[in-house]
């Protein structure tokens, strides 16, 4: 399912990923897609996303660091 961790140059995980927990990180996915772990602020955030944006049913607002997504900037195509 997931092909490769994105955000750490070293495929290990952040110093603050203490036993598997507090874990935030972008994979690519076998499909090409991409998965994100973060933290789900979905029920502080979804009334106040911005016009055009939504978030369906089976949608989830994750807030992930900065640092991850700088970090997986490299791995990330620039085409489609």
């Amino acid at each position: 399912m997931f092909t490769r961790r994105l955000d750490s140059t070293l495929g290990s995980p952040d110093a603050s990923c203490a036993g598997g927990h507090n874990c935030p990180a972008v994979l690519e996915l076998e499909t090409g897609d991409f998965a994100v772990i973060g933290t789900d602020i979905t029920d502080k955030s979804a009334g106040n996303l911005p016009p055009g944006c939504g978030c369906g049913p089976e949608e989830r607002v994750v807030r992930v660091p900065r640092k991850t997504l700088v970090l997986a900037r490299s791995g990330i195509p620039a085409e489609a």
